[in-house]
């Protein structure tokens, strides 16, 4: 745990640089972060551990409490513990463990977070978030490699997650794929950029203009 300093947090600090401070912790790898519009309310998209399974553990989005704690390395998922750590348990921080809204599935490396604020696309996909993501390593058919979307209503989520983006699985059997979506960002035309760090392609999704 010594190597774990700074690590799995999200990390607040002024723009010069100072008064670096932890603002929630046990998030094992929360690269994709935004806020929802209309609120002051965080959210992240965390890309969870590996090596407990086929269905274990799920990545998810949250919501970022100030001061929260979500798990890692002692439990996921809120407070179910994590068998390798039973040897350096930590029950009092287990105990206060977050569970998170929104399950994304397992090793599915969720990483990009967007949400979306524009009206280009049907009313279904706004106000929600959209997610990238990269895809599995650790299970014995492949997960994610997709974009999917988080419906929201009055500032939660209101729905399970539903394919957007799909088609970068060539062979599922094989494990052969086109490319991995990772970064998504959400332009001022109301588009969608999705970042696919294997085929070096950045993809846009636009509504088809009609006459």
């Amino acid at each position: 745990m010594g190597n774990e300093v700074r690590r799995a947090n999200i990390l607040e600090v002024n723009p010069d640089g100072s008064d670096e401070r932890i603002y929630a912790s046990g998030l094992r790898n929360p690269v994709g972060m935004d806020w929802l519009p209309g609120t002051e309310t965080l959210w992240t998209a965390v890309n969870e551990r590996d090596e407990l399974g086929d269905e274990l553990v799920p990545d998810y989005l949250a919501s970022v409490q100030q001061g929260g704690f979500y798990g890692w390395p002692y439990s996921y998922y809120g407070k179910h513990e994590d068998p390798r750590m039973k040897d350096d348990q930590r029950p009092g921080l287990v105990a206060k463990a977050i569970v998170p809204e929104v399950s994304l599935g397992s090793h599915t490396a969720s990483l990009g977070l967007a949400f979306y604020n524009k009206t280009a696309f049907p009313s279904a996909y706004q106000n929600g978030a959209f997610i990238g993501q990269h895809g599995s390593w650790n299970r014995s058919m492949l997960s994610g490699y997709k974009v999917v979307f988080v419906p929201f209503k009055s500032g939660r989520p209101a729905g399970e997650p539903i394919d957007f983006l799909t088609g970068f699985i060539k062979d599922l059997s094989a494990a052969e794929v086109y490319g991995r979506p990772a970064g998504v960002t959400v332009l001022k035309d109301g588009s969608l950029l999705v970042a696919d760090d294997v085929s070096g392609i950045i993809w846009r999704v636009a509504v088809k203009q009609t006459l």
